[in-house]
């Protein structure tokens, strides 16, 4: 072989391992940067849109039934018959919040087909399209809880991309999906990361810690690019300096809400204590009839409310907080039993914008005792302490209020009215997304007897001991 023709090839080799480096690094940077970049992206656009869908989806239940209350009696029965059907036949995993089903992928014990039912294309579709059902129908649910499953389903999908994935790195996507996914839902970055480690993590990592953080500013850039830098429950107007007698205020909404935020875990907890046994066996062996009877009830609440506890409740809130449109005395009471029995019907749906809802009707039972407090700062104080008591996350809930309000200068107040209020909820109930993981999702004891979960539904047989209940 002449020296000529071995140049040509050792030029050619330099070239193709030059190429073959090229190709490496940016197949790394990729995966490093690009794909949870560009996943995170995508939990906000997700959010924005899932939360403009909510919106125009109550808009038009409202329209329909616009003079013709009586409509609800066939809307929403149908409605809510449909998403239980599609949610047992199809959509199975994709019930309730969605958090649950992220407590139960981070902490439960490793199992093999746990990722696959609870998470993927098949959940995000009927995450998505169930709980619009549920809003055409008026049902008494939010969007902030499914949006977290959503960001942790997207950002989770993700894994498939990379050629080592194992448990951290899943618990790393899950994690930053969940923050970003209720970043986008409440345009609150901070509170995002809080509840992550708070409510989700138990513990905080290093480099859970960068992921979490990169996915909530993606999130939030997509959702201020398409939404805009909007409060959530707008700006609340309330004084400077408080005296000393507000304390009183203070110790009266973490006793309600605490009390009550109990009541409504119990409620859900121990359905099958109160519930009346003949619609027990109807939910486990007659769906349909159940979720017409789960329906009409719906409907009856609205009709005799004037339509109050239709919706998630954001409309009510809101409208309080500024002064606008006063609710009834008996508001609270009324949005409370309609989110327990909307939940009971067992479809995707979210705790946290009724339960926002519920402690701004709270807020009018302080006022009556405590009448020279100012109105707008009992809205928030009673908003933070039925939110903290219901997910016994305190940190979560003021942060969340903070930041939906802009509320910096009721901080302290809101920070004691959490961390006492969850302190009364948990002498009556554990934390109710936790209760809701371990009964729904963990694994079964093989020799455990079938018997309800937790959220309604029987639970499987032995030999199904790792489905969802509906």
């Amino acid at each position: 072989m002449t020296p000529t023709s071995i140049a040509p090839t050792a030029s050619t080799a330099r070239a193709r391992a030059l190429a073959r480096l090229v190709r490496s690094r940016g197949r790394r940077l990729f995966l490093q940067y690009g794909l949870p970049w560009g996943a995170a992206l995508l939990v906000g656009l997700v959010a924005v849109l899932y939360a403009q869908w909510s919106t125009d989806a109550y808009n038009m239940f409202i329209g329909w039934i616009a003079g013709r209350a009586w409509l609800a009696f066939l809307i929403t029965p149908a409605f809510t018959m449909l998403a239980v059907f599609l949610t047992r036949r199809y959509f199975q995993g994709s019930e309730g919040s969605g958090i649950p089903q992220v407590i139960a992928a981070l902490h439960a014990p490793r199992d093999a087909t746990l990722m696959g039912r609870l998470f993927g294309l098949r959940i995000i579709v009927g995450k998505l399209g169930v709980s619009l059902l549920g809003f055409l129908g008026g049902m008494t649910i939010g969007r902030e809880g499914p949006t977290v499953h959503l960001g942790a389903a997207i950002m989770a999908e993700t894994r498939r991309f990379y050629p080592h994935a194992g448990p951290k790195l899943e618990r790393q996507l899950l994690l930053a999906g969940a923050a970003a996914g209720l970043s986008g839902a409440f345009n609150t970055p901070l509170a995002g990361i809080i509840f992550a480690i708070e409510e989700l993590a138990r513990d905080f990592e290093n480099r859970t810690n960068g992921t979490m953080i990169t996915a909530v500013v993606f999130s939030g850039l997509t959702s201020l690019a398409l939404a805009g830098n909007y409060l959530y429950f707008g700006q609340m107007s309330v004084p400077q300096n408080f005296g000393i007698g507000f304390v009183l205020p203070v110790l009266a909404t973490a006793l309600l809400c605490g009390l009550l935020g109990a009541a409504f875990n119990w409620a859900l907890l121990h359905w099958d204590v109160w519930m009346p046994k003949p619609l027990q066996l109807w939910r486990a062996n007659k769906p349909m009839a159940y979720a017409l009877v789960i329906g009409l009830t719906i409907a009856a609440l609205g009709v005799a409310t004037g339509g109050e506890t239709w919706g998630s409740g954001y409309d009510q809130a809101r409208h309080l907080l500024e002064g606008t449109a006063p609710l009834s005395q008996g508001y609270a009471i009324t949005k409370w039993a309609a989110m327990i029995i909307s939940y009971m019907a067992g479809i995707p749906g979210g705790l946290f914008s009724p339960s926002l809802s519920i402690g701004a009707g709270l807020a009018q039972w302080v006022h009556a005792a405590f009448s020279w407090a100012p109105m707008p700062a009992l809205i928030a104080l009673c908003m933070t302490g039925y939110l903290a008591a219901v997910t016994q996350s305190p940190l979560t809930s003021f942060v969340i209020v903070m930041e939906m309000t802009n509320g910096g200068g009721l901080v302290i107040p809101m920070m004691a009215t959490a961390l006492l209020a969850t302190r009364v909820s948990a002498l009556f109930t554990p934390p109710l997304y936790e209760a809701l993981a371990q009964k729904n999702y963990y694994p079964k004891p093989a020799a455990a007897a079938p018997g309800p979960d937790a959220s309604g539904a029987p639970a499987p047989s032995a030999g199904a001991a790792n489905q969802p209940g509906p």
